[in-house]
């Protein structure tokens, strides 16, 4: 065991009594007190690899700290500035405030001292503190520092509410006790004292601005283990209040406070141990103040708290799953006792008010038609401790009067519901009241997602639908999906009251048109919430999710025919998306192929609406345009063929239709130079390029054509997505494709879209999206026009893009990966009528569509069109191709021979997985799942 005490004692024992002077004690002291800080640090993660004992680890870190600067304090006084007798003046205490002043550090915490005199700064006093620092300093320590007297840290505190914070956890280190003791005896007399309600509701607002900047949701899947929602300053904040408010001076007095049970508080105790544990381990393995638990740091800190894989779950899951439902403790933690002070201090009501609201209460209680519940200041309540024991339906019947009357549940209310999920069994899962009040929530005018999300707070959401309880909290290993299973499932439900709703219809034409079409508003809205509740498990979980469906149902209360539609539904929830986005949509074969499997009008429109909040619920900036334009698409190609007309006919006037909308945007063009524009598009142009771009792309092309140039490019940022666009205008030839994603790669530029048209008189007009790598739009477009402009040379013969490539990036060899996704190659003839369908799905990275269509190039294949997509790490690129003579690749060894070339491309992320003893997953990919 490190000694710590005993080590800085020899050093100070070992200093050189001739280091009189500030830099030659540094010179000496520094090297020596970084060895032994180092010695410190290493004994504490070794102490927290061996017990797991976050709150062990995080207060050893703090007394290491108090040891340091006591020692730093020893040498400069003992060797510089020597005072056996001090005057009153030269009194000083040494005070840890904030964070290390309540006696829990990580590795890279802030070190906040407070230098307290008894009045004004003396020369004697000015000289050690700054010698201190000096020392602190050369530490490459960080330190927060204040130097004042008990006057002014008063002053300073009544006016700024983070210095009175600061000060509440104050803890005295050595010097002066008596300064201290007079600091906190007149901060409690003359700034706490009646303040309460005051700091209460400042904290509060401080705690709604913090969680809007780290993320509102404590389900982001790369959390913030500090200030995020669920996380240690939500902790704190809980701590502050109830010391500020009851003057508790321990935790632990939480208990005889009243603010929680002695339950409740060893669970106050295991989120603050489980969060310590993760943010050490983070600041240990960054050897930084890293707060946020990345998707590459995942998997490390998974491996040091001993998460394995297990049940369909990997060992990073696992542990992400065990972070969220720790985040979920300390929501519920800091609801109910939020909820409480601030209904006691900050929202207090005169006294004829709260006269007059119990009045309105008792008054309103008879509309609330259920004799176990009252209105307690406008919030729902149980009338009796034993509500849910008397009839356990009432653990429902509670959110349905919240949502039925638009009301807030009172915390008591939900308090009791937490501590009473040991009622929710197989009766009351079974019981048609419960269900049908269940069902009700569901379907509700109002808000079911905001009732929802309380239930499953309250823990009674994942009790009464168990296969629900295995996706709370889970997390998907992936960057596609921003939140946790659970989370994704309530925004979706979200999105589609938005929509059923009427407040969507400029974002979401065609959906809200088509929810006032449906005959099935019960089943989609079941659909919507069960769609991804197979998630987790070893089975394609589409398939698995509709036989849950099957399962829960008729326990809901819905017909046969419901059933069917709902496990229909979640069964086929991806196909939509998939064939929007990875097929063309101008064959008739995809369009054929599409509605064979979803074979009536009334699934079209109910996948229709699924598939938007389905994407929209993934993650801001998730949903496009440009996806918006593709589903419309497929839905009017689709509509049309389900309804028995003529393809062909249906589609050319929706074509003019889109022309006269266009042209309407054009007043300063004659007719004849439209009409002659827009011939030269084909109809896909039309049908998949949504309006805003049209615009841009006519303007663009006009340009050009005036300019007399017959290639041009532009270069356009999306902060919303996080993408930069760039176009292409340029006679069309077999290497165009491969030369504009060269160059993208060649600028470490990583595609994430990519739409392509050929005009009728041989022109290519391509937009190509591109990863943000900048923050300021300047620098962005400043890269932006680099890439241009190497399109444009080699355009031009200037350059070979292959050898610009070559030079940004050689070959590399297997890399270790954040995440693993095994390739694949589909080769497909029956998905198209005149192309080859090659499918490619592996893991992204800068420059891979530049080395898939150089692969297919070098095999003479001629890509008629490419249809880019990611889905966070995994890239589904989908190639329509013919040889050379116009005909699909038909011959089993010209379809070996491109399965072959497109497997080299990923033969480092093979040999990676290999070296993982991954030989498995290579040989049989899982299925694809958005």
């Amino acid at each position: 065991m490190f000694d710590v005490v005993a080590a800085l004692d020899k050093v100070l024992d070992a200093l050189d009594r001739e280091a009189r002077e500030p830099t030659k004690l540094r010179a000496v002291l520094v090297p020596e007190l970084k060895r032994v800080i180092e010695a410190g640090h290493a004994a504490a993660e070794a102490q927290l690899l061996k017990d797991r004992d976050g709150m062990r680890c995080a207060r050893a870190l703090s007394n290491l700290t108090d040891a340091v600067v006591r020692a730093i304090h020893d040498a400069v006084v003992w060797r510089l500035y020597p005072n056996d007798n001090p005057s009153t003046g030269e009194q000083l205490a040494v005070v840890a405030t904030g964070g290390y002043g309540r006696g829990t550090m990580a590795p890279g915490s802030d070190i906040d001292l407070l230098f307290l005199l008894p009045y004004k700064q003396t020369a004697w006093s000015e000289s050690v503190v700054e010698a201190m620092l000096y020392v602190l300093w050369d530490l490459k320590l960080k330190v927060g520092h204040a130097t004042r007297s008990v006057e002014e840290c008063l002053r300073e505190a009544r006016a700024d509410m983070t210095i009175r914070t600061a000060l509440l956890e104050a803890r005295f280190l050595f010097g002066t006790r008596v300064l201290f003791e007079e600091l906190v005896t007149r901060f409690d007399a003359e700034l706490v004292m009646g303040t309460a309600h005051e700091f209460v509701e400042a904290k509060l607002r401080e705690r709604d601005g913090r969680i809007t900047k780290a993320g509102s949701s404590r389900y982001l899947v790369e959390p913030n283990v500090k200030d995020g929602k669920g996380g240690l300053r939500d902790l704190n904040t809980l701590f502050w209040i109830a010391k500020y408010t009851y003057r508790v001076r321990d935790q632990v007095e939480l208990v005889a406070a009243g603010l929680f049970t002695a339950e409740e508080y060893r669970l106050f105790e295991r989120c603050d141990e489980f969060l310590w544990r993760v943010r050490c381990h983070l600041h240990f393995v960054t050897r930084r103040a890293e707060e946020r638990l990345s998707f590459g740091l995942q998997p490390k800190i998974a491996e040091r708290l001993g998460f394995g894989p297990r049940g369909g779950l990997s060992g990073v899951e696992r542990f992400m799953k065990a972070y969220f439902l720790i985040a979920k403790d300390v929501g519920d933690l800091t609801a109910i006792v939020c909820a409480e002070l601030e209904a006691r201090h900050a929202k207090r009501t005169p006294v004829l008010d709260r006269w007059i609201g119990k009045f309105r209460d008792r008054f309103r209680a008879t509309a609330i038609e259920a004799e176990d519940f009252w209105l307690d200041h406008g919030r729902v309540n149980v009338r009796a401790e034993d509500a849910f024991e008397r009839d356990p339906v009432n653990l429902l019947r509670l959110f349905w009067l919240a949502d039925r009357h638009n009301l807030a549940i009172h915390p008591d209310a939900k308090r009791l519901a937490n501590r009473s999920l040991r009622l929710i069994g197989h009766a009351l899962r079974a019981d048609e009241e419960a269900n049908r009040l269940f069902l009700e929530i569901l379907t509700s005018k109002n808000s079911p997602e905001s009732v929802l999300r309380q239930m499953n707070e309250a823990g009674v959401l994942g009790r009464f639908i168990p296969d629900f309880g295995r996706i709370v909290a889970m997390m998907q290993f992936n960057m596609y999906h921003h939140f946790t299973v659970d989370e994704h499932l309530l925004r979706s439900l979200g999105v589609l009251a938005a929509i059923d709703s009427g407040r969507t219809e400029e974002q979401f034409p065609l959906v809200s048109r088509l929810v006032n079409a449906i005959h099935n508003r019960r089943a989609l809205y079941v659909a919507i919430l069960l769609h991804d509740i197979a998630k987790g498990r070893p089975e394609d979980h589409s398939i698995a999710g509709a036989a849950i469906a099957q399962k829960l149902c008729p326990r809901f209360g819905l017909t046969q025919a419901e059933t069917e539609t709902v496990a229909w539904l979640v069964e086929h929830h991806l196909l939509m998306s998939m064939t929007a986005q990875s097929r063309d949509l101008s064959d008739p074969k995809t369009i054929e192929k599409f509605a064979a499997v979803v074979q009536t009008l009334e699934r079209l429109r109910l996948l229709t609406i699924l598939t938007v909040a389905d994407i929209t619920a993934v993650g801001p900036g998730v949903w496009t345009a440009w996806k918006g334009t593709l589903i419309r698409t497929l839905y009017d190609e689709t509509e049309v063929v389900l309804s028995g007309g003529h393809s062909e006919i249906a589609r050319t006037d929706r074509v003019r239709l889109i022309q006269m909308g266009l042209r309407e945007q054009l007043p300063d063009w004659s007719s004849e130079v439209f009409d002659a524009y827009a011939a030269r598009h084909n109809q896909a142009y039309w049908l998949k390029v949504d309006g805003v771009r049209q615009f841009k792309n006519a303007g663009f092309i006009r340009q050009a054509i005036e300019a007399g140039r017959t290639s041009a490019t532009d270069v356009e940022t999306d902060p919303v997505r996080g993408v930069t666009e760039l176009t292409v205008y340029s006679p069309d030839h077999p290497r165009l494709l491969a030369i504009v994603t060269g160059a993208c790669a060649a600028a470490g530029g990583n595609i994430v879209d990519a739409q392509a048209f050929t005009t009728s008189d041989g022109f290519a007009l391509d937009s190509i999206f591109i990863s943000r790598a900048f923050e300021r739009d300047e620098d962005e477009m400043r890269r932006g026009r680099r890439i241009t402009a190497s399109i444009e040379r080699s355009l031009k013969g200037e350059i070979k893009i292959a050898e610009l490539v070559a030079d940004k990036h050689p070959p590399s060899t297997g890399r270790a990966k954040t995440f693993l996704v095994p390739p694949d190659v589909a080769i497909d003839n029956a998905l198209s009528s005149r192309e080859t369908v090659v499918e490619v799905t592996g893991l992204d990275r800068p420059g891979l569509l530049y080395e898939l269509t150089t692969a297919l190039n070098r095999l003479n294949l001629n890509i008629t069109s490419a249809h880019v997509a990611t889905f966070g790490e995994r890239a589904v690129d989908v190639f329509y191709v013919t040889d050379l003579t116009g005909t699909r690749v038909t011959q089993p060894d010209r379809q070996a021979a491109i399965r072959s070339a497109v497997m080299e491309v990923f033969a480092g992320d093979v040999a990676v997985m290999k070296a993982e003893g991954l030989e498995a997953l290579v040989a049989a990919p899982p299925p694809r799942e958005a």
